[in-house]
């Protein structure tokens, strides 16, 4: 949506890792939508609250969501600039850190048209939505090895715990759901780079399944481990904590069977 002035400005910067961006959209309702946004601006000037912001602490740049006089827009802040000021909160993940962020009377530029920012943030969505299950399928497949290599060699009662069959159960389990979901993130990644018609479709189908498949594989890689699968002698709980944070940094599973749902009918509708 950026001006070509906006893209040759910070483009460069991101790609080559001299700047961090980050989106700044959730107020304290919970909404992951933009219907509840109080921030605003007025005589390009921002003011709000938004919590919480990944990476906030750390940020150069952000994609704020505002209203203005045609209604909900995207603004460009510069985080480093006038009237922003930023407070870490904690999380039970504490490697991946989340602001406050209180923007007053700070500088924004309009990203997009006016009043246009739910379609945008709906794109951005989509394109996130892809990313993102493709990082939890990775926490997935990582959290799948883990349990599978220590179920090879601890032993229980004279055998590998892996022999038992309630632990294979658990193990076969997870292999199948990861299965599946690496099967619609290749989707999603797909229709991102060649069919924009089915984005919309490939992102929703490869954030449910991906969401489902962490959550599950996260949480049988603790209960293989047994009890030092919490403790920060192991590293399954990193990866648990990991899992609760992507599930909810853009929707939770919910929101995106909703968004999956609402794709289905416009194209049976149409």
């Amino acid at each position: 949506a950026g001006s070509e002035s906006q893209k040759g400005e910070h483009l460069p910067k991101l790609a080559a890792g001299e700047a961090i961006g980050t989106l700044a959209i959730h107020e304290a309702d919970g909404r992951y939508d933009l219907g509840g946004t109080q921030a605003s601006v007025k005589g390009g000037k921002l003011s709000g609250v938004k919590i919480p912001v990944c990476d906030g602490t750390i940020a150069n740049l952000a994609i704020v969501s505002a209203k203005g006089a045609k209604g909900v827009s995207l603004y460009l802040v510069d985080l480093d600039g006038n009237g922003v000021s930023r407070e870490e909160i904690k999380t039970m993940e504490l490697c991946r850190k989340q602001a406050r962020i209180t923007f007053k009377d700070a500088p924004a530029e309009l990203l997009g048209k006016e009043g246009q920012g739910e379609a945008l943030y709906n794109q951005i969505l989509d394109r996130m939505g892809v990313l993102v299950a493709n990082e939890q399928l990775g926490g997935a497949q990582r959290s799948f090895e883990m349990a599978r290599d220590y179920a090879k060699e601890r032993y229980a009662f004279g055998r590998p715990i892996g022999s038992y069959q309630a632990i294979k159960h658990r193990i076969v389990d997870m292999f199948a759901k990861i299965t599946l979901a690496r099967s619609n993130c290749m989707y999603g990644a797909w229709a991102l780079q060649d069919s924009p018609d089915d984005l919309a479709e490939g992102a929703a189908l490869a954030r449910v399944s991906a969401s489902d498949a962490y959550l599950f594989a996260a949480q049988e890689n603790v209960q293989i481990h047994g009890g030092i699968g919490f403790t920060w002698q192991a590293d399954p709980h990193l990866f648990l904590k990991r899992m609760k944070h992507l599930e909810l940094l853009i929707g939770s599973e919910g929101v995106w069977r909703e968004r999956l749902f609402q794709v289905i009918e416009k194209k049976a509708a149409a």
